[in-house]
C-alpha cells in the first residue's frame, strides 16, 4: 500500500497542470493558477520531498556522558491537497505520509500518516465549515520527549460567520482532539499513555473585519478544557483573549500572527497557575524578488510527561534568510531558539526547582533551482538541548541533502 501510495504522488507530481490565467481565489477554494493537476472536477497540489538524506550524529539524541550512535538516514514524504467543487460548497483535504528511513537502526524507522478532510459552505450571509484530520504517527512529539512514541490523534472542529456587514463578521468555532498514546510508549521510565492521554476542547467567539483589502483583522474570546484519561489531577481549563491579523498571499508581508493574554488553570491547587502572553506568528517578506526572509515565534503552556512537572510554557523564535546567489544557486542561514520554562507541583521533590531547557538549531544550505518547481540542497545543521538534567540534554550534528519537487 504504502509503495503504491508513493508511485502515485510520484505519478502526480510530474503531470503538469494545463495553463491558466491568473485569477483570483475562488469562495472557498484554491487560487486556480497555483493547482498542479485537475482530473474534471477534482484539484490537486501533490508534491514529492526526499529530505535528510546523509549522516545523522546523535540518532538517539543521547546525552554528551554517552556515546552518540550514527546512522545513514534519509526521509520521503509524498503530500498532496485536493479540492472538489460540489455545487456552491467545496471539499477540501490533504494526505501526508513521512517515511523515516535509518540503515543500521531499525528502531527508528517510521511512517507517519496524517489526513485531513473539511467542507466549506460559503454564502453572502451565513458561511460554515466543518474539519476532521487523522494523525497515526510514532515521532518525537515536540522539543522535550526524544523517543519516537507510537500515537493517533483525531480532531474535529466546526465554524460558522455571520456576515453583519461588508467587511465585518461574527462567528463561532468549536474543536474536540483526542490524543492517545501507545501502551508500550514511555520516556524516562515514564508511560506517556498513563501520563498524556486526553482529550482537548474548546470554543471561541471571534469578531473578523478586512481592515484592507489584503489584511484582516480578528479578536477572539475563547475557553478551552483539557481532560486526562488516566491522570485527572492534570485537568486544565484555559480562557484567553487574542488579537489576530493576516496578510493576503499577495501582499508584500505574507502570513499573520496573534497575541493575546491567557488564564491557564489546573483543576489541581498543588500545581500553579500561568497568567500571561500568548501568542504565534509566521511572517514572509521578499526583498527586490532575491532576499527571502521568514519569521515564526510562538508562545503557550505545553504538556509535559513528568507527573511533578505537568506543564511548562515554550517560548520559541525561528528564523532564515535565503539569498539567491547567482542563476539558480541561492544560499539559507536558518536559525531555532526555544526555552521551555517548567512549572513544579507543589511540595514536590524534584532535581531541578527552577527548570529552564533551552533547544538551540542552527545551520546553513545551498541550494540549486533545476526548474520553476525542483530545488536541490545541501544542508549543515547543528542541534543541542541545554538543561540543568544531565540525562536529558544532547548535542546533534546532521549533513546532507534534500530533493523537493514543488517548493
Amino acid at each position: 500500500m504504502r509503495k503504491s501510495l508513493l508511485a502515485l504522488f510520484t505519478v502526480l507530481a510530474l503531470v503538469p497542470a494545463p495553463p491558466a490565467a491568473a485569477q483570483a481565489p475562488i469562495d472557498g477554494g484554491p487560487d486556480p493558477a497555483s493547482v498542479r493537476v485537475r482530473i474534471g472536477p477534482l484539484m490537486m497540489n501533490p508534491t514529492i520531498s526526499v529530505t535528510n538524506l546523509g549522516i545523522d550524529h546523535n540518532v538517539f539524541n543521547d546525552p554528551p556522558d554517552k556515546a552518540p550512535k550514527q546512522d545513514f538516514t534519509v526521509t520521503v514524504t509524498p503530500l498532496s491537497d485536493f479540492w472538489l467543487h460540489l455545487g456552491p460548497t467545496w471539499l477540501t483535504g490533504s494526505m501526508n505520509e513521512a517515511i523515516n528511513w535509518y540503515q543500521k537502526y531499525a528502531s527508528e524507522r517510521t511512517a507517519n500518516n496524517t489526513y485531513k478532510l473539511g467542507w466549506r459552505v460559503p454564502g453572502p450571509r451565513v458561511s460554515f465549515r466543518v474539519e476532521g484530520s487523522y494523525i497515526n504517527a510514532r515521532e518525537r512529539p515536540g522539543f522535550e520527549i526524544d523517543t519516537r512514541a507510537a500515537r493517533k490523534e483525531t480532531l474535529f472542529s466546526a465554524a460558522a460567520d455571520i456576515h453583519t456587514l461588508s467587511k465585518s463578521t461574527i462567528g463561532v468555532s468549536a474543536s474536540r482532539q483526542q490524543t492517545r498514546f501507545a501502551d508500550d510508549a514511555e520516556y524516562l521510565d515514564t508511560n506517556l499513555k498513563t501520563s498524556l492521554n486526553r482529550i482537548d476542547t474548546s470554543y471561541s467567539l471571534n469578531l473578523r473585519h478586512q481592515l484592507t483589502p489584503l489584511t484582516t483583522v480578528t479578536f477572539s474570546a475563547a475557553q478551552a478544557y483539557s481532560k486526562f484519561e488516566f491522570s485527572p489531577d492534570r485537568d486544565t481549563t484555559a480562557t484567553s483573549g487574542t488579537v489576530s491579523v493576516a496578510f493576503a498571499p499577495e501582499a508584500l508581508l505574507r502570513g499573520g500572527g496573534s497575541f493575546g493574554y491567557e488564564n491557564f488553570v489546573p483543576a489541581d491547587p498543588t500545581l500553579p497557575a500561568y497568567k500571561g502572553l500568548i501568542g504565534t506568528a509566521d511572517l514572509t517578506y521578499v526583498l527586490l524578488g532575491s532576499t527571502r526572509f521568514a519569521l515564526i515565534t510562538s508562545r503557550g503552556v505545553q504538556y509535559s510527561y513528568d507527573v511533578l512537572q505537568p506543564y511548562y510554557v515554550q517560548s520559541r523564535i525561528s528564523g532564515s534568510v535565503a539569498q539567491q546567489i547567482f542563476g539558480p544557486f541561492d544560499v539559507q542561514v536558518r536559525g531555532d531558539l526555544a526555552y521551555l520554562a517548567y512549572r513544579n507541583r507543589a511540595g514536590a521533590v524534584v532535581a531541578v526547582p527552577d527548570r529552564t531547557d533551552r533547544v538551540v538549531t542552527y545551520g546553513i544550505g545551498l541550494g540549486i533551482h533545476m526548474g520553476r518547481d525542483l530545488r536541490l540542497a545541501f544542508n549543515v545543521d547543528q542541534n543541542n538541548r541545554d538543561t540543568k538534567l544531565a540525562e536529558h540534554g544532547y548535542d546533534k550534528f546532521l549533513v546532507g541533502t534534500s530533493l523537493i519537487y514543488g517548493f
